[in-house]
């Protein structure tokens, strides 16, 4: 019986902790080390370069101040409904 106990709290203490904790976690839209740039034209789309390096085409770096970071962040929405022209104008897709 002890042994039952002992499993069940066991249990729901590894329940407790795998909620509170995956909640925190944010996946970061490039590794370290690397930065986003968005593809020119209304196709859009995005890659990850080597800081330090410029985006190769089709792609340019993104509008200064919005940049994603994280996956699902304000800016990573922001993009799926937005591109950037040939000008470097922002346009609605």
């Amino acid at each position: 019986m002890r042994t039952r106990i002992m499993i069940v709290l066991a249990g729901v203490g590894l329940g407790g902790l795998l909620l509170t904790s995956g909640c925190g976690y944010r996946e970061s839209i490039c590794s370290d080390g690397e930065y986003p740039a968005i593809a020119v034209g209304g196709q859009g789309g995005s890659a990850c370069f080597p800081d330090g390096q410029e985006p190769t085409a089709p792609y340019v770096r993104y509008p200064q101040g919005k940049v994603p970071q994280h996956v699902d962040d304000e800016w990573d929405v922001y993009w799926r409904d937005h591109g950037i022209d040939a000008n470097g104008v922002i346009t609605d897709r």
